[in-house]
């Protein structure tokens, strides 16, 4: 053990000394000043992804990262100063204390606990399980089973880590019934927890995702809120839509390939246990899953705190962006009272003109949000006070099981909650040093608009793959590689940038759906019974051919001008074909087979 820390004490000394020289070598000869930044500005977001390689570990990290980033902002004009030193550390702290003290960041941190803590009600109160069992009576068979499977893993999209629990291990005796392997089913549950939870609007992700990107957008002099850029980036999330069309059609076409075919016929060579005999396993020392497995699922302990959140959120939403665009409009005609024409500011949208069921009204409504963070934290309390009132009229839950779940959820939510507040000061550190200002100076121009997002894919993948964690990739890429985007497109919001912000988001949930080292993929395992490195080792090969088909018939042609809708077509053509060619080839050898 002491061996294993030397070695990586001594790794992490070369890694340091490695990036020092690296950047050197690669940015002191750039022209740069003052406003644009300095060659060591790209250093902290580089340590942070080095170190978050070696150690594994991103909270220290970024934890290191954002250190070593006040220390550059006193340190290099006069090194020998202890005075400077101490005033490095002090913005180090300064740059956390800012990241605290910010009304925003204070309103999402406020999100993240209460939805914790709802979703550990629900699922000690049987929640989830009512809507399992209800689910359930519609599975025939094998390929029944992994839809169900499937479906119930887009149906839980509110959250990746309970997706894994409970549809692991509710789903594991139903598909064991129907001989589906345990790797065919941790896939399944894999696939559709942080794949899903990306996307969904209303998720523990979402705030994550939209304070990054609001906290760039506003950076950049962006006019769209945080939200507005996440549903501009939909489109281009190309790695979650295909994974979740290419988890329907291989279970439709019933053709496996690489690892995963093995493991499906070792399963269907087993004898199908008995039903009478089949039982919810206890595939995780988890009491308050195993309180909730003991009593008949209630599905309106579920459904009811869900869609009261949702219902919630997007009333408010509603208010707040509608009230927005009203305001601007009554600016606007006042505006046009005093001022000439030809002087006037472009005409805001008249959303008492757009029908309330189209998809252009929601879009202007959600994209001029001004207070989300805030409609969030609400919705959350709403939906937690929901499942409350449910877990308690339909005594399911005690008063103590209840307390354990807060004690839990509460628990749960405290990592989150520190990579938040580091990502927050890991930004404030590249703001200081002008990071994202110095590497649009040096790359733009250089590198291609048409190959930029791909290659940000790829970052994204393999430092996510190496970490194991979306938000810290997400953390260290977002505000230093969106303003290179931002300045390729000529310095505003235009294609490049729109695509470079979902490259980041799907290469981030790509490597972290991937990683052995992922706490999805580690519950996905445990939940469904199946061993770490065969889960890793059977999905593998499912999850890079969608991440190469999203990179070379998604994101390059959507990055050289071809729409979206087009590109994720062609895609979605190219899988096909791939499946008919698989179905034919195996076709064709059973028949020779079969001849002989």
């Amino acid at each position: 053990m002491k061996s294993k820390t030397f070695t990586r004490n001594a790794g992490a000394v070369v890694v340091l000394g490695a990036i020092c020289v690296l950047t050197a070598s690669i940015f002191s000869h750039a022209e740069a000043d003052l406003h644009t930044g300095l060659w060591y500005s790209v250093f902290p977001p580089l340590l942070a992804i080095f170190l978050a390689f070696l150690t594994r570990h991103v909270i220290l990290s970024l934890g290191i990262a954002i250190v070593v980033g006040g220390l550059l902002t006193h340190v290099p004009e006069t090194p020998l100063n202890a005075v400077a030193w101490f005033e490095g550390l002090e913005a180090a702290g300064m740059y956390v204390v800012g990241s605290v003290a910010n009304k925003t960041n204070l309103q999402i941190i406020s999100f993240v606990p209460p939805i914790f803590v709802m979703i550990e009600i629900v699922v000690a109160s049987g929640g989830f399980k009512g809507i399992i069992n209800w689910l359930l009576k519609w599975v025939r068979g094998g390929k029944s089973a992994q839809s169900a499977t499937a479906l119930m893993g887009i149906l839980c999209f509110i959250d990746d880590y309970t997706n894994a629990i409970v549809v692991g291990s509710m789903m594991q005796p139903i598909t064991d019934r129907f001989r589906v392997s345990r790797e065919k089913l941790a896939f399944l549950v894999d696939a559709t927890s942080a794949p899903i939870a990306g996307l969904a609007v209303i998720s523990t992700w979402i705030a994550y995702e939209v304070s990054l990107l609001g906290a760039v957008g506003q950076e950049l002099g962006i006019e769209k809120s945080g939200y507005s850029m996440f549903f501009d980036a939909l489109s281009f999330r190309f790695y979650c839509l295909l994974m979740i069309v290419f988890v329907f059609v291989h279970i439709l076409v019933g053709r496996e390939f690489g690892p995963m075919k093995a493991a499906q016929e070792k399963a269907q060579a087993k004898e199908p246990p008995e039903k009478n005999g089949d039982s919810l396993s206890k595939t995780l020392n988890d009491s308050t899953l195993n309180s909730s497995a003991q009593k008949p699922g209630r599905a309106l302990n579920a459904l009811i705190p869900i869609a009261g959140l949702l219902i919630f959120n997007m009333t408010g939403l509603w208010f707040d962006g509608t009230a927005k665009l009203e305001k601007d409009m009554l600016e606007w005609q006042a505006q046009s009272l005093t001022t000439a024409a030809e002087s006037m500011p472009p005409k805001p949208v008249d959303i008492e003109s757009l029908s309330p069921v189209s998809w252009v009204y929601w879009r202007e409504v959600i994209g001029n949000v001004q207070n989300s963070p805030l409609v969030l934290a609400c919705a959350a309390l709403f939906g937690l006070s929901l499942a409350l009132i449910c877990a308690r009229l339909s005594g399911s839950l005690q008063l103590s099981v209840m307390r354990r779940c807060f004690w839990r959820g509460i628990k749960r939510a405290m990592i989150p909650i520190v990579i938040l507040i580091l990502a927050w000061s890991l930004k404030n550190c590249c703001d200081s040093l002008k990071t994202g200002k110095f590497l649009a100076s040096i790359l733009a121009g250089r590198v291609p608009p048409s190959l930029f997002p791909p290659i940000l894919f790829l970052t994204a993948s393999v430092t996510s793959f190496a970490t194991g964690t979306s938000y810290g990739t997400m953390a260290i890429l977002i505000p230093t590689a969106v303003p290179v985007a931002f300045a390729l497109d000529g310095d505003s919001y235009g294609l490049t940038t729109m695509i470079s912000l979902g490259a980041v988001l799907d290469g981030a949930i790509f490597g972290d759906h991937c990683s052995p080292i992922s706490d999805t993929t580690i519950m996905s395992s445990i939940a469904s019974s199946c061993n770490l490195i065969d889960h890793v080792r059977t999905q593998l090969p499912y999850s890079l051919f969608v991440a190469v088909l999203a990179l070379l018939c998604a994101y390059l042609p959507a990055a050289s001008g071809l729409s979206p809708l087009t590109s994720m077509a062609l895609a979605v053509v190219v899988m096909l074909c791939f499946f008919i060619i698989l179905s034919r080839s195996r076709r064709k050898k059973a028949d020779s087979t079969s001849s002989v």
